[in-house]
């Protein structure tokens, strides 16, 4: 008679079980050391929940589908691409006929997919603009844009300072002394 693999391993057959009962022998920190004490009966055994994995948050953001779908379509072309080279290369080797057409479609591929690769920044580009993702300015450009606030403000100043000495009237006398 065949074992599957439930059978094999002391799992549970049912695939809907979720609980797994702890050791029948209570099993000490070092394997070397005994374990010293009365052995718990099999009614008193406590289920204990293990699961399969832990979830853990994504790292990054998911690429939108658009890029998602380039991305894909742009891997499989250099796949095939690279897997026709290497036919052409061992087509060359073995001095087969097939060698030059070969060439040609890896050659062909290589255009397809320096496109392929372009789709996928062209889309995400695009993506980025169309649906306003927030960029933030790197601290070299935000310098340079305060320093350019921080002229203009001093050439307005200048400029109605002056305006405020010609309108004073007088023969070019900053005081009244």
């Amino acid at each position: 008679m065949l074992m599957g693999t439930a059978e094999r391993s002391g799992a549970p057959a049912d695939e809907d079980a979720t609980e797994v009962t702890a050791p029948a022998v209570p099993e000490a920190p070092d394997r070397d050391i005994p374990v010293t004490g009365p052995e718990p009966r099999a009614s008193e055994r406590q289920p204990v929940y293990r699961p399969l994995w832990r979830e853990e948050p994504a790292r990054r953001r998911r690429l939108p589908d658009p890029v998602r779908t380039a991305a894909v379509r742009a891997v499989l072309v250099v796949a095939v691409t690279l897997i026709l080279a290497m036919v052409a290369f061992l087509c060359t080797l073995a001095e087969s006929w097939l060698a030059f057409p070969m060439v040609l479609g890896s050659v062909a591929g290589t255009v397809v997919a320096t496109w392929g690769v372009l789709d996928v920044w062209v889309t995400r580009q695009v993506w980025n603009q169309r649906h306003g993702v927030v960029s933030e300015p790197s601290s070299t450009a935000r310098s340079v844009r305060r320093e350019r606030r921080r002229a203009r403000r001093q050439a307005r100043a200048a400029e109605r300072g002056q305006g405020r000495i010609g309108r004073r009237g007088g023969a070019g006398q900053l005081s009244h002394s």
